[in-house]
C-alpha cells in the first residue's frame, strides 16, 4: 500500500522539470507565444503532427526528427523584418545562429532560418512570412543522412546545365 503512495510523487517528480521548460517561454512555443501576442491572432497547429514526425523519423532512419509546425493566416498590416528577427532570437534562446535573413524590399515577404547544433543532429529553425501568412517551422536533420540523399531531389534542369541529359 505504501507504494501506491509513491506514484503520485513520482508523477509529480517528472512533471516539473516539464512544467519549468514549458514556463521558460524559449524555444518553439516562445517564439509561436510571442507572434500570436504581437500581432494578435492565432496559430493553426496540425493535429496528430507528433504521429507525422514518429513516422518521419522511422522513415528516414533518423535522419529527420522532432518536427514542429504553426501556420498564421490572416495577418493584418505589415511585419517589421527587424522587430520579428529580435522576437526569433530573443525567444529561440542561447545556441541558435541565424544564418540567412531575407526580406523584399517591400517588406511583404521574408525569411529566416536558424540552426542550433544537437549532437549528431543540426535543429533548423525556419520563419517564413508571404504577404498575410506565416509559417513557423522546427526540425532536427542528421546533415551527414541528408548530405548522403541530397542528389535525390536534384531538379532535371539542373543536372542538364551540368552535361547530364539523362533522367
Amino acid at each position: 500500500m505504501k507504494r501506491l503512495f509513491l506514484i503520485p510523487i513520482g508523477l509529480v517528480t517528472l512533471l516539473i522539470p516539464v512544467a519549468v521548460l514549458a514556463g521558460s517561454g524559449e524555444g518553439f512555443d516562445g517564439v509561436v507565444h510571442s507572434i500570436e501576442s504581437k500581432y494578435h491572432i492565432h496559430a493553426t497547429r496540425i493535429p496528430f503532427l507528433g504521429i507525422v514526425s514518429l513516422i518521419s523519423r522511422k522513415a528516414t532512419h533518423g535522419g529527420v526528427n522532432g518536427l514542429h509546425l504553426a501556420e498564421f493566416e490572416h495577418l493584418s498590416g505589415p511585419v517589421d523584418g527587424e522587430e520579428l528577427n529580435r522576437l526569433v532570437e530573443e525567444k529561440l534562446g542561447a545556441g541558435w545562429e541565424r544564418i540567412i535573413r531575407e526580406t523584399s524590399r517591400q517588406g511583404c515577404e521574408q525569411t529566416l532560418i536558424f540552426i542550433h547544433p544537437e549532437g549528431d543532429l543540426m535543429g533548423l529553425f525556419v520563419v517564413d512570412y508571404d504577404s498575410h501568412e506565416m509559417n513557423v517551422v522546427e526540425i532536427s536533420v542528421d546533415p551527414d543522412h541528408l548530405n548522403e540523399n541530397i542528389g535525390h531531389y536534384e531538379h532535371h534542369h539542373e543536372r542538364e546545365h551540368d552535361g547530364d541529359k539523362s533522367d
